[in-house]
């Protein structure tokens, strides 16, 4: 697996990239390490990002989490090291969650102290992770169909379903959960034999509906809501979707391939990492 992985995002990392796009962009913040999630902490104004350092598969102590101000600046390098390979994150109740491989690390969202470690057995591949609004959190496994759900220190299998297709940016929308899909049929460069797309799964009766005509378009990463409209990233191509319902995903920018798991501040502003150039864009919205 770990094999798989690493050569998957060698080839990724090789491909010919087109110039990144610059317009709308605030800042850039520059010299991280794989970059893969930006999460906009409200409470305490800032930015976290977790970073690979690595191989995304292998559990080699390198990875750590950044802090960065609203105008991209770094506060702290190493804030939370004793990492693998982190992911995606999630605040909730005080606490920071992190996915890593097979495990989900809690952190004191004041201090930065990685206080506990939560093994998923089954795991293979976690990857994003959002919180909804009881304070419960979701992380999916991207190489196994699979999404998960902590509540507290207690996690339990949510969905496990063929049709998730590889899922792998997840976002907590009200009352339901928004899944972007990497895709079927996962080959060795990470292209797949059908794209993936976006999903909705209903919190309260696990049912998966994909969004209308909003399927088999692009290898998707990370998504977030802001409103009635859903952005995602596709990591192959380095794009950027804009999705409202009653519409098709339009590219809205276009970076280097590698753009991950996106944040948000919520209002009008997006966070993109760009994990093969070490940097973390902010974007204005229109």
């Amino acid at each position: 697996m770990n094999r798989f992985i690493f050569s998957a995002f060698a080839a990724i990392i090789g491909i010919a990239a087109a110039p990144a796009a610059r317009a709308g962009e605030l800042w850039r913040a520059t010299g991280l390490e794989q970059p893969e999630s930006a999460l906009f902490d409200a409470v305490n104004n800032r930015i976290i990002v977790s970073n690979i350092v690595g191989n995304p598969g292998d559990a080699d102590g390198n990875g750590y989490l950044s802090v960065l101000s609203l105008d991209g600046k770094t506060i702290t390098r190493h804030w939370t090291d004793g990492m693998d390979a982190p992911k995606g994150m999630a605040i909730s109740g005080g606490k920071l969650y992190v996915a890593d491989i097979t495990k989900v690390h809690v952190v004191d969202l004041a201090s930065g102290r990685l206080i506990a470690s939560i093994t998923l057995p089954n795991a293979v591949f976690l990857n994003d992770m959002t919180s909804d609004r009881t304070g419960k959190v979701y992380v999916s496994d991207m190489l196994a169909d699979t999404i998960y759900r902590i509540d507290g220190d207690r996690p339990e299998l949510f969905v496990k379903d063929a049709s998730l297709a590889s899922p792998n940016g997840v976002f907590a929308d009200g009352g339901r959960l928004i899944v972007a899909s990497w895709g079927k049929g996962i080959k060795p460069d990470f292209s797949t034999a059908e794209p993936g797309g976006l999903l909705a799964i209903d919190l309260a009766s696990k049912a998966i509906s994909p969004l209308p005509c909003a399927q088999k378009f692009a290898d998707l990463d990370g998504v977030i809501a802001i409103g009635d409209t859903i952005y995602a990233t596709a990591y192959m191509t380095g794009t950027l979707y804009r999705y409202r319902a009653g519409g098709t995903p339009e590219a809205v920018a276009h970076f280097k391939p590698g753009s991950a798991d996106i944040g948000t501040d919520g209002k009008s502003i997006l966070y993109v990492p760009l994990m093969n150039e070490g940097e973390v864009a902010a974007l204005k919205l229109d």
